[in-house]
């Protein structure tokens, strides 16, 4: 069974320093069902492809067996050594287990960078439900998917195809979460764990799952498999995993915000535009930084994870959405020379707070589209007459572009939250009055693909205090 990881970010052999594996080696290791193999069948500056190579003692593994019955043939005739299965996971978990932890000690900004990544896998089996099932896995999480599937036997076109595909994963996404996904996914895909299962296995779900299980559309087909269908266990990890949108404004919002990803993910847009904020933090030489409206703390791990921010402030106006950035924060294991420089600040951008004043920038990601428009003037007060800071990077989307999102009606925003989307034209002539307000000078940057049309999809103002300019 081949895996195989490809980058095209330079330098693209930065992918070795992720998976803790070094380009110009090749490693194996021991597993109870084999051996693992790691090498790069390229690793250059501007292209990086890594591969893990799963060797599967077949008759070793029947010989492990007793009481095998009517299925001793199957035991030594069957497709575990090249088939994509539960196998792998517990290989990604051994051999790649700091990269599928996100850790990453010499470089852990790195690990919280999106990045170009292709995965690819020469047999993966979709048993019940075919190519359909495995894009209805895949695609929400923002995957570009190519699958070719298999005839059971080239010499023997009659029989038919057979269930196995080579598939390709394209996303700009953080390894972590590439092999988060690979991990719980794939023997989902292949509905034949190789061991015993149990509650372990629960926490195991829970834990790779987090960020993104909870609101996946297959989320009970996903529990279902993984554990084998065994009703208490699949019970109980649905239940960790239950959202009562009725009662929790929070948590419906949550699912809103996944949506608006969902949408966003056919143009790559959404890590894209982390990655561009995080830029433009870096470019600016700021230390001291604030998240307003940080959410669940997305941009805050980037942000976290960069020795650059010597002090790291979240502000958000829900209780939840901070307690959420608070756990993933957590499970970052920064070094101890980055951790404890993080804050989160429960409050709202409408109201002076003095705790948010004095800092060398700020950055406020999609959320000046969620206030209401009679709230902007004491938003604009706010952060650019108190709180002053140097730099204010501001994103927010381009209404102009949603004619191009396909499964967005004609005249509705891209967030249920939403109160107005701005056209390139009306979003210019507001950065041009707070510049004339507040002392200001702005420059507005394309965000996404452009098209010749309609423009990018999102839309960046990078304001400069004047003082700071001179």
């Amino acid at each position: 069974m081949l895996l195989t990881i490809t980058t095209t970010r330079s330098p693209a052999t930065d992918l070795g320093w992720l998976l803790h594996k070094h380009p110009d080696k090749v490693q194996s290791f021991d597993l109870t069902f084999g051996q693992a193999h790691v090498f790069y069948s390229e690793a250059t500056d501007e292209r990086c492809t890594a591969a893990l190579l799963l060797d599967v003692d077949a008759v070793g593994l029947a010989r492990q067996r007793r009481n095998a019955g009517n299925e001793m043939l199957a035991q030594y005739v069957n497709d575990r050594p090249y088939a994509a299965s539960s196998f792998l996971s517990v290989a990604l978990s051994q051999v790649f287990g700091s990269a599928l932890n996100g850790s990453c000690k010499l470089k852990p900004e790195l690990a919280e960078t999106p990045l170009p990544l292709v995965a690819r896998l020469t047999a993966l089996p979709c048993r019940r439900g075919g190519e359909r099932f495995l894009r209805s896995l895949f695609e929400p999480l923002g995957y570009a998917i190519t699958a070719t599937r298999h005839p059971l036997d080239t010499s023997f076109p009659e029989w038919g195809e057979s269930p196995y595909f080579t598939v390709e994963l394209s996303a700009t996404i953080r390894l972590a979460e590439l092999l988060s996904h690979l991990y719980v996914l794939v023997p989902v895909l292949d509905d034949e764990k190789h061991y015993w299962v149990s509650t372990d296995e629960v926490d195991k779900l829970l834990r790779h799952g987090d960020g993104w299980l909870n609101a996946h559309p297959e989320k009970e087909q996903i529990a279902a498999r993984y554990l084998k269908r065994q009703g208490k266990l699949v019970k109980s990890a649905l239940g960790a995993l239950a959202v009562d949108e009725a009662t929790d404004p929070d948590e419906a919002a949550a699912a809103q915000d996944l949506a608006e990803e969902r949408l966003e993910s056919r143009v790559s847009l959404h890590e894209r535009r982390l990655a561009t904020v995080l830029a433009a933090l870096q470019a600016s030489g700021a230390k001291r930084v604030l998240d307003l409206g940080c959410g669940e703390g997305k941009l805050l791990r980037l942000l976290a994870a960069d020795p650059q921010f010597t002090e790291v402030v979240g502000v958000d106006v829900s209780v939840r959405a901070l307690e959420i950035a608070r756990q993933r924060l957590d499970r970052q294991r920064l070094p101890d020379n980055l951790s404890g420089r993080v804050k989160l600040l429960h409050g709202a951008l409408t109201y002076r707070d003095a705790r948010i004043e004095g800092f060398d920038a700020a950055a406020i990601v999609e959320v000046i589209e969620h206030l209401d428009p009679p709230r902007l003037g004491a938003f604009e007060r706010v952060l650019f007459g108190c709180a002053k800071p140097g730099v204010v990077i501001l994103t927010t989307p381009n209404r102009e572009y949603n004619v191009r999102f396909e499964n967005l009606p004609a005249g509705k925003f891209r967030h249920s939250d939403h109160r107005f989307e701005w056209t390139r034209a009306e979003f210019a002539t507001w950065c041009e009055g707070v510049c004339t307000a507040h002392g200001y000078a702005v420059r507005i940057d394309p965000l996404g693909d452009a098209d010749a049309e309609v423009g990018t999809p999102s839309q960046m103002a990078v304001f400069t205090r004047e003082d700071r300019t001179r």
